[in-house]
């Protein structure tokens, strides 16, 4: 294996060669430094006479007599049913004290693109326990949903919590969760660690951890490592796997700071102009494929920076993903955990994941239901600003009323509470029996006679009023 000693250049985390024997995209390399140290790096770019290396371990301590050597093999990650249990870094490799995995087979990180025609239909009900997603933005395995936060949000709690409590009903022995986070500090990590330690959820899952002090190139490889082990899970041992990526906002700044290093020609906000295609490699390892058992469902969590929903990150995933669950600060604010806000939030296959048989009979109606309410309420919220709540019909007092309490009994729920879809969908029924039957509009005549229990008191009365009428 030829050694070369042509480095013309280093830039950030890259090495520049000059005029090598023909090399591969994302080929290894193995840099050998004056002091003996040994460093490993990926062939990023090869164009004309230069080859550009990415460097994992940083550049530090290299320069031009260092010897460079292409290995000829791409990243590939040791996989084995053994990885159940552990907490690996970003590349892979065991961080939890334990041994290291012993592999079963060795897999290309860049993975394989599914054919469109081998697709499955996603259609099975994913339960995460959380009500505002179970029931008005529904998970269906095989589908990729999106969480859009803003920093200093709880989007950390959520993730656990849907790491704890998902499943797919009936078929709970085969789940897996993959949870890989990128750029995350340490005291974030010990809390990942010790809450799937605690709570025995460690058990069915595979943890990669990428710290903020690792390599920024490290951060790109973190989460094709994620999906690399969640696809052998699911196409090769028939398992229901559940990726969550924390935080793609991190992601994104890596690309830009390695683009940067390039010198490319930026794109918006200074991003790379591939960032989209880059996504969509991974968000696009997403599915099912026909014929197989398994599936790999995505949820990849982002902050968006200023809370602009219009960032090019998030405006990016939306494209690619399918809808997107939006974190409120204003019920972060008003202390409502978790902080999910229905209105802007969507999953566009939800609906081939409820109904009879998956969930019940009537989850879409009653969810559109409580969808227009909360809308209408929230809508009155800024009246009552302007004209007072007395100047108000009867019927918008109550939907006033619905959208506090819908926040409050609906959306508000404990960190540790896993609410299986009968409990949360019979909740729905008790916050629209504050209403009229023949205010449900939403609702068929059908699904009232068969759920609806009419409230006797009013929403609106006095605490004495509601006392009397318990009495009655």
């Amino acid at each position: 294996m030829k050694e070369y000693k042509t480095i013309t250049r280093i830039a950030g985390p890259l090495v520049f060669v000059e005029k090598t024997d023909p090399v591969g995209y994302g080929d290894l390399v193995k840099l050998s430094l004056p002091s003996g140290e040994i460093k490993n790096g990926q062939v990023l770019d090869t164009s004309g006479d230069i080859v550009i290396v990415q460097v994992f371990e940083g550049t530090s301590g290299i320069d031009k007599n260092s010897g460079v050597k292409f290995l000829g093999e791409t990243i590939k990650l040791a996989v084995s049913p053994d990885m159940l249990g552990r907490i690996l870094s970003g590349a892979g490799k065991p961080i939890d004290g334990g041994p290291e995995v012993i592999p079963e087979k060795k897999l290309d990180i860049i993975g394989a693109a599914i054919n469109p025609y081998a697709r499955g239909n996603p259609a099975d009900f994913i339960q995460t326990g959380v009500s505002t997603i179970d029931a008005m933005n529904t998970l269906v395995r095989g589908q990729k949903l999106p969480i859009f936060s803003g920093s200093g949000l709880p989007h950390n709690e959520i993730a656990l919590q849907i790491a704890r409590q998902a499943k797919v009903v009936g078929q709970e022995s085969n789940f897996v969760v993959i949870f890989a986070a990128m750029g995350i500090t340490n005291e974030e990590a010990q809390y990942f660690i010790k809450d799937f330690e605690e709570t025995g959820a460690l058990g069915r899952s595979v943890v990669f951890l990428n710290l903020a002090d690792d390599p920024a190139v490290e951060r790109l490889v973190t989460p094709r490592m994620a999906l690399t082990a969640a696809e052998y899970f699911a196409f090769e041992k028939d398992m229901h796997v559940l990726v969550i990526l924390t935080d793609m906002t991190n992601y994104c700044e890596s690309l830009r700071e390695i683009g940067a290093a390039r010198e490319e020609v930026p794109g918006r906000r200074g991003y790379p102009g591939y960032m989209y295609t880059d996504l969509a490699t991974i968000y696009e390892r997403a599915g099912m494929i026909k014929g197989k058992k398994g599936s790999v469902t995505q949820i990849p969590i982002l902050t968006m920076v200023g809370d602009d929903i219009t960032h090019p990150i998030p405006d990016l995933t939306g494209y690619i993903t399918e809808g997107q669950i939006v974190l409120s600060r204003e019920l972060h604010r008003k202390n409502v955990y978790p902080p999910i806000d229905v209105l802007p939030s969507l999953s566009r296959l939800m609906n081939l994941g409820i109904g009879k048989g998956k969930t019940r009979d009537d989850h879409k109606q009653v969810s559109d239901q409580m969808y227009a309410n909360y809308a209408e309420g929230r809508d009155l919220r800024g009246l009552v600003a302007i004209v007072g709540e007395e100047a108000l019909s009867e019927r918008d007092k109550r939907l006033l009323h619905f959208a506090a309490t819908f926040e409050d009994k609906f959306v508000r729920q404990d960190r540790r509470e896993d609410r299986v879809i009968t409990k949360t969908l019979n909740l729905g029924w008790e916050l629209l029996a504050r209403f009229p039957k023949k205010d449900l509009t939403r609702i068929s005549g059908e699904l009232k006679e068969k759920y609806y229990k009419e409230e006797k008191v009013s929403p609106t009365a006095s605490p004495e009023e509601k006392k009397e009428e318990k009495k009655k």
